[in-house]
């Protein structure tokens, strides 16, 4: 367990004890950031993407992802940035890393619509997904990256192209699109992400927190992609057949 340092709110000076959440590392390995407890704490204001995560090195197998900033809502209403000790790169990957980063032949990614249907006896065990709990827009973009992370998917950005609706998540060979609006996602939201995942020749996938109107299920299922439904709990549900896929199975 993370050891528990103390966070001072800037804006009504009431004291925190926090302490850092863990993640599953693709070894299986929980990490967490580590607590700068020389630095103060800072009131967010603002959000920039790419200040909401920090890179984690695992201990076990030296493996570097990016997972989400820490963070602490004070009774005052401030949201508080908690500092973490910032680690220089290492020189040259592990072999764990190395072997990770290597796809195996022939598995290079094809756009959804031409892939032939993989051999499912080839997925490897996998341990179970941990969720982050969905209060705010920001937690359902940061659940859709850590489960897209859990199946797989590798370098997860910010997309170049922003969606009609929600944000827009990249990453190796994917697309996704995260709707943490009230309103079901529409045919419409369904054809725009599949357009622009078929111009970067990459699959795509559509998280939506209030669900999903018929007809769009309908154009999901011709198109074959998969739809997830965020729950509160942060773990996003199958609502179709290639969703039903990807979920068991990974990439």
């Amino acid at each position: 367990m993370a050891e528990s340092v103390p966070v001072r709110c800037p804006a009504c000076l009431r004291e925190h004890l926090y302490a850092a959440p863990s993640y599953p590392c693709a070894c299986g390995a929980p990490v967490s950031p580590s607590l700068d407890q020389r630095a103060t704490a800072t009131a967010v204001t603002h959000r920039v993407w790419d200040e909401q995560w920090v890179t984690v090195r695992c201990t076990a197998c030296g493996r570097r992802d990016q997972w989400p900033h820490p963070e602490l809502g004070c009774p005052c209403g401030t949201v508080l940035r908690i500092p973490v000790t910032r680690s220089a790169p290492d020189t040259q990957p592990t072999a764990a890393q190395a072997t990770d980063t290597q796809p195996p032949p022939g598995t290079a990614k094809l756009p959804a619509a031409l892939r032939t249907p993989r051999p499912r006896s080839t997925a490897r065990p996998r341990r179970a997904f941990q969720p982050v709990t969905i209060r705010t827009a920001r937690d359902a973009v940061t659940a859709a990256a850590l489960y897209l992370r859990w199946l797989g998917y590798q370098d997860i950005r910010r997309a170049d192209q922003r969606p009609p609706s929600g944000v827009g998540l990249a990453a190796r060979g994917v697309l996704a699109q995260v709707d943490p609006t009230v309103s079901p996602a529409s045919p419409r939201d369904i054809e725009c992400l599949w357009l622009t995942a078929m111009t970067e020749s990459s699959d795509c996938v559509y998280f939506s927190l209030a669900g999903y109107e018929d007809e769009a299920r309908v154009r999901a299922d011709t198109l074959g992609i998969p739809l997830f439904v965020l729950d509160l709990t942060g773990t996003p549900q199958p609502v179709n057949s290639p969703a039903d896929d990807l979920d068991a199975t990974g990439v």
